[in-house]
């Protein structure tokens, strides 16, 4: 039981949650639950295709639990898995690994839309309107697009051997990566924490 413990309690950290971060669903294995206090080691691994973004979100995963967290680049490099599931299971368990957290973009929505502008408020008078308006002329509308980013995270343990806890976080216009994956960690740990999968 120790061992599926911490990967759980890992999906915690992989991403600190702006207000526009939520989570769209997730699915949790009904007989397990994750006590903070007996973590040990596993993989953080990020799927991004920019191999800088990788290791830099993996970097920041890992430093959430230093020793025993361990970036998914530095065991497995930054080429495909070529091996089969055996040879995975057997080098990370002859490692004392205990799971796997996984994290992904899924994908990115693109919504266009209208932004009204602004007006200057009316007076009673025409001098006070004059002079209100003067400096504040028409500011007029315009479109925007908002950009959604949906990231799944996923929590394996490898002492089961499955999947224990699924979730998909949608964020609407982060102003960085750092952001983006920071929101995930908080909404992923609040679900978690609420659905009792945490303790």
């Amino acid at each position: 039981m120790k061992k599926y413990f911490l990967l759980s309690f890992i999906a915690i950290s992989i991403f600190a949650c702006g207000p526009s971060t939520k989570i769209v669903k997730s699915w949790r294995d009904p007989q397990v639950t994750i006590d903070t206090t007996m973590i040990h080691k596993f993989v953080v691994a990020a799927l991004l295709k920019n191999e800088t973004v990788r290791r830099s979100v993996e970097d920041q995963m890992a430093a959430r639990y230093p020793g025993k967290a361990v970036q998914s680049y530095s065991i497995f490099g930054n080429t495909e898995l070529t091996q089969n599931d055996d040879f995975y299971a057997k080098k990370l368990n002859g490692e004392g690994y205990d799971g796997v957290v996984v994290m992904r973009l899924v994908k990115v929505d693109k919504d266009r839309r209208y932004v009204p502008g602004s007006y200057p408020a009316y007076y009673g008078t025409w001098r006070g309107y004059y002079g209100y308006a003067w400096p504040n002329y028409y500011d007029p509308g315009y479109y925007t697009t908002d950009k959604t980013f949906y990231v799944e995270v996923n929590v394996y343990s490898l002492l089961r051997n499955k999947l224990i806890w699924t979730g998909i976080t949608s964020t609407i216009n982060p102003t960085s990566g750092d952001q983006l994956f920071s929101g995930v960690t908080k909404a992923v740990n609040q679900k978690m924490i609420q659905e009792g999968f945490l303790k």
